[in-house]
C-alpha cells in the first residue's frame, strides 16, 4: 500500500508566473483550507489571476473545483468561503480554484463580452480554460487529475466553456443559469425585443471599469428615467456610446452571426463530460439558456450523461439561500438546501471522486402549486399531452375552441404610456440599498389588471387540478393599426379571493410564465420586417418551460398586452429598420386586435400532464 500525504506549503512556479505566499489556515468541516494566489500565463503571454484554496494536508489526492469569473475572484474567499454552493462543498474536500477572467480585476488584458468561440482559430475563454487547467495539473500538489466547474449566470456561461474546452481532465461541469443566448431569451434580448433598462445597467456594470461599478445616476425610479429619455438614440448620446456592448446592440439588433456566434445552444450541441444543467423557473435574468443548453446537448446524448434541474427559484436562488420561499410565494420546504445536498454534492462527488452511487434522474424539478419535486426519465415529461387553452370572448378561457364566426379583444396601446413591468417606483436594477428586481416575476399581477391597455382572459373556478409540465407556447392571432407591435403573453395562477386561515393570498395572480417576442421578427428572427396594418397575422410566442399545478378552486388566466416597461425598450409601433435609430415622431398609439374565432382561434398551448 502506498501512503498518500502532501503538506501543501508552497507551489513550483513555471516559467512567466508568480505565485503569492500562503495564507493562514481557515477550517470548513474537517478541512483546513491555505489560500494561494497565481497569476497563470496564458498562450498569448496575458496573465490571469488566480485564487487556489487547498486543504492544508491531503492524505488522498483531491479533484479541482474551478470557477471562473467576471465579478471578483476574491468574493468567493474570505471567511474562508462566504458562498453558500461553495461553502457546502468545501465540508466535503476539494481543491477550489477562483479565477478573474481577461481584463476584470487583477487579471491581465481586454475585456470582451461572452467572447465568441474561435473553435480553436484563436484566444477565447476555451483557451483560456485549457491553459488555466494544464498549468494547475502540473503546479498544484496533491491533485487527482479530475477538474469539476460550476458557476451561476456569468460564470455559468464560463462553466459552459469549460465543458466546450475539450480538456481531458474536465469529468463533470455544472452550468448554473448560464447566459446561454443572450438574444434569444437571456439577458439582453427576447424575441427580438430589447431588454432597455438591463442592456444598459449590466453593460455599465461591466464596461465602465475594471471593478464591476454601480449604476447609480441619481435616480431612484428608473420608470420615470427611461421615459424621459424618450429614444434608445437618446440614451446612446448621454450613456450608451461609452459602452461597447451598446454599440453592438446598435449594430446588431436583429439575431444575425454575431449573436449566433455567442449563442452557445447553437454551437455546443455535443458533450462527453457528464453536465448538470440548473435552473429556476422565475429566473428574472437567464430563465431561457439551462432550458436551451439542456435540449442542445439532450439530441445527441446516447450515454445519459446530461440532466437538468429546474427549481422555484429566482436568479442563482439556490446557491446562497435555504430557498423556502420567493416574495409571497411559499414553497414548503428549504428547495435550495436540498439541491446543494441531495443533487450538487453527490453529483460532483460521484465524477470526481468516484464516491457513492448516483441516483439522480433525468430531470429533476420543483412543481409549483403542489410544491413537489418530481423526477421524469425525459424532459418534457412523456405523459405530458399537448393541450390548448383557448381565448373566448367577453374575457373567457377554456379548452374548448371557440366557435363563433367572429370574435375579437382590441386594445389602444400608447408608447407614451407604457405598462410596468413590476410596481413602481422602479430602483435601478442591481441597486444596493435593495431592488424588488430579483422578485418581480412574482409580484401579484393585480397591479396592472385595471389598465385598458392589458387585455384578459380568465377560465372558470378549476373543479380538479390541472398540472402542467414542459413548453409553453402562446399562438395569438393578430391584427395592428401600425407597422409594428411588442406582443407580451402571460400565463397567471389566480387565486381563490378569500380571506380564510389556510389561504393568506386571497386573489392574488401569480405570473406562472410570462414573455415577449417582437412582431417584426414574426417570420425570421434574422431580418426585421414591417407588419401590414389590420391585417390578421400569425405570431408564436414562446413562454418557454413549466411545471406546475394549478390547483382545484384557483382559476387560469392569461394576459395579453403590447409594452412591459423599462426593462423592455418601447416599440414605436411604426416600422424604422432599427429602432435604436428611431425618432420621436416615430412613437405613435396604435390600436391592437387578439382574435378569438373559429378561423382564428388564438391559444396558449400547454402539457397537460394527468392527474
Amino acid at each position: 500500500m502506498i501512503c498518500f500525504l502532501a503538506r501543501w506549503s508552497g507551489l513550483a512556479v513555471i516559467t512567466g508566473a508568480s505565485v503569492a505566499p500562503a495564507a493562514s489556515a481557515q477550517t470548513v468541516g474537517a478541512f483546513d483550507y491555505v489560500r494561494r494566489e497565481a497569476m497563470i500565463p496564458m498562450r498569448d503571454g496575458t496573465k490571469l489571476f488566480t485564487i487556489i484554496m487547498a486543504p492544508k494536508t491531503i492524505t488522498t489526492p483531491l479533484p479541482f473545483l474551478y470557477l471562473r469569473t467576471p465579478y471578483d475572484a476574491t468574493a468567493y474567499v474570505g471567511n474562508p468561503f462566504p458562498e453558500t454552493y461553495v461553502a457546502d462543498m468545501a465540508r466535503d474536500g476539494y481543491i477550489f480554484v477562483f479565477q478573474d477572467i481577461r481584463g476584470l480585476f487583477k487579471s491581465e488584458g481586454q475585456f470582451a463580452m461572452n467572447r465568441p468561440w474561435t473553435q480553436g482559430k484563436g484566444i477565447d475563454e476555451t483557451t483560456d480554460t485549457w491553459d488555466s487547467i494544464e498549468w494547475l495539473l502540473k503546479n498544484v500538489p496533491g491533485n487527482n487529475g479530475r477538474v469539476g466547474a460550476l458557476g451561476i449566470s456569468y460564470p455559468g456561461w464560463l462553466t459552459e466553456m469549460v465543458g466546450m474546452s475539450g480538456h481531458p481532465a474536465v469529468k463533470a461541469v455544472s452550468p448554473q443559469a448560464p447566459m446561454t443566448d443572450t438574444w434569444m431569451g437571456d439577458d439582453f434580448f427576447h424575441q427580438g425585443a430589447f431588454r432597455q433598462s438591463y442592456g444598459l445597467e449590466y453593460s455599465y456594470l461591466l464596461e465602465m471599469g475594471k471593478s464591476n461599478p454601480e449604476f447609480d445616476i441619481g435616480v431612484y425610479d428608473m420608470y420615470d428615467w427611461y421615459l424621459r429619455q424618450g429614444t434608445l438614440a437618446r440614451m446612446t448620446d448621454s450613456l450608451g456610446s461609452k459602452l461597447p456592448t451598446w454599440r453592438s446592440f446598435i449594430a446588431h439588433p436583429s439575431y444575425d452571426d454575431f449573436w449566433r456566434s455567442k449563442a452557445v445552444q447553437q454551437v455546443w450541441t455535443t458533450t462527453t463530460v457528464p453536465t448538470l444543467t440548473v435552473g429556476g423557473w422565475w429566473d428574472q435574468e437567464d430563465l431561457f439558456g439551462p432550458q436551451a443548453i439542456y435540449k442542445a446537448l439532450e439530441g445527441h446524448d446516447k450515454a445519459g450523461i446530461n440532466r437538468i434541474v429546474v427549481g422555484p427559484w429566482n436568479h442563482g436562488q439556490w446557491g446562497k439561500e435555504d430557498a423556502t420561499h420567493l416574495g409571497a410565494i411559499k414553497f414548503g420546504s428549504a428547495t435550495g438546501d436540498y439541491f446543494r445536498q441531495k443533487i450538487q454534492a453527490p453529483f460532483f462527488a460521484h465524477y470526481l471522486k468516484d464516491q457513492g452511487r448516483l441516483d439522480l434522474a433525468e430531470a429533476t424539478v420543483f412543481e409549483g402549486g403542489s410544491n413537489q419535486w418530481r423526477s421524469y426519465d425525459a424532459w418534457p415529461p412523456r405523459a405530458a399531452v399537448r393541450t390548448s387553452l383557448y381565448l373566448g370572448a367577453n374575457g373567457t378561457l377554456s379548452f374548448t375552441a371557440p366557435r363563433a364566426a367572429t370574435s375579437f379583444t382590441s386594445y389602444l396601446s400608447d408608447p407614451a404610456n407604457p405598462v410596468p413591468y413590476r410596481p413602481r417606483p422602479v430602483q435601478p436594477t442591481y441597486y444596493s440599498a435593495g431592488s424588488r428586481w430579483y422578485t418581480w416575476l412574482v409580484d401579484d399581477q393585480r397591479f396592472v389588471d385595471h389598465r385598458p391597455d392589458v387585455a384578459a382572459w380568465t377560465s372558470d373556478v378549476l373543479a380538479e387540478d390541472v398540472t402542467i409540465a414542459g413548453d409553453v407556447i402562446a399562438r395569438l392571432h393578430a391584427a395592428t393599426t401600425g407597422s409594428d407591435a411588442d406582443w407580451v403573453v402571460k400565463l397567471i395562477d389566480v387565486y381563490p379571493d378569500r380571506v380564510v386561515s389556510d389561504e393568506p393570498m386571497g386573489g392574488y395572480q401569480l405570473m406562472v410564465s410570462s414573455e415577449i417576442m417582437r412582431g417584426r421578427y414574426r417570420r425570421s428572427f434574422a431580418k426585421a420586417e414591417p407588419i401590414t396594418p389590420n391585417m390578421v397575422l400569425d405570431y408564436t410566442v414562446d413562454l418557454h418551460q413549466q411545471a406546475y399545478r394549478f390547483l382545484k378552486g384557483h382559476r387560469i388566466m392569461v394576459e395579453v398586452q403590447s409594452t412591459w416597461f423599462p426593462l423592455y425598450d418601447r416599440n414605436p409601433q411604426t416600422f424604422v429598420p432599427n429602432i435604436f435609430l428611431a425618432k420621436p415622431a416615430d412613437f405613435r398609439a396604435q390600436t391592437h386586435k387578439i382574435l378569438h374565432s373559429a378561423r382564428y382561434p388564438s391559444r396558449v398551448e400547454v402539457g397537460v400532464m394527468p392527474n
